[in-house]
């Protein structure tokens, strides 16, 4: 655990994430006062599937992955989490384990809300479970989502649409801003679309050519983003 960030810039931290700044004032204060930032070093684990919750998680800097291995060690790999996104509400909910696995892509900063104090917050002020309810929800809507359009788009629009909701920060960030650079080899961009390496590969490189994307070791940026959304508008296979 690292010492405590001073109140006044971990809040401008948190105040990057969409859900934290709707939240209301009281609940933003007392997340802040109770709880702790944390580093993680690269490949670290914070926690497996099936461990006892401890608790609720904001990436400030660096990147989480979340997903999950089969016996014979495959990776399905579901998200990996930037800055500013918050992760590990479900088990808040229900009081079970945690459903899958997370750790650290990168050398990671993230702050902890430990569960008996969210326990505490909840308790004393259950009106706050409505902000908590909110994220839950965006997450199960970005969830369906997925499932609809892994059944119904092609490839490549299914890139693109996940490129732009990245860079948006999963809708957890600033609407009108993207991250020009996204940090996501692309092989974990193909798993987390359940493609196959070389077509995400080859959908990639058009989108190079045309313009949109610049393709370097390791990350993606977002050179046109007007041609991104075009991309994912489209109908068709490019």
């Amino acid at each position: 655990m690292t010492p405590a960030t001073p109140p006044t810039d971990l809040a401008e931290l948190l105040d990057g994430s969409t859900w934290f700044r709707a939240a209301p004032a009281a609940l933003r204060m007392q997340l802040i006062e109770t709880g702790r930032t944390r580093r993680l070093p690269a490949g670290q684990r914070l926690f497996n599937r099936g461990d006892a919750d401890d608790g609720f998680y904001c990436v400030l800097d660096g990147l989480m992955r979340i997903g999950a291995a089969s016996e014979d060690g495959k990776e399905a790999l579901l998200a990996v989490i930037e800055p500013v996104n918050w992760f590990g509400e479900i088990a808040l909910f229900d009081g079970q384990t945690r459903t899958h696995d997370a750790y650290a892509e990168r050398d990671t900063l993230l702050f902890h809300v430990p569960r008996a104090a969210l326990t505490a917050l909840l308790e004393r002020t259950p009106a706050f479970w409505h902000a908590f309810g909110l994220l839950l929800t965006h997450k199960l809507r970005l969830a369906f989502d997925a499932i609809e359009e892994a059944a119904l788009l092609p490839a490549a629009q299914r890139i693109a649409r996940r490129l732009l909701l990245m860079a948006g920060g999963y809708g957890g960030g600033d609407a009108d801003v993207l991250r020009r650079v996204l940090k996501v080899p692309q092989e974990d961009l193909a798993m987390m679309l359940a493609l196959s390496r070389q077509t995400t590969n080859q959908i990639l490189r058009q989108f190079e050519t045309q313009g949109a994307l610049a393709l370097r070791y390791a990350e993606i940026e977002i050179v046109d983003a007007a041609k991104l959304r075009a991309f994912a508008a489209s109908n068709g296979e490019r």
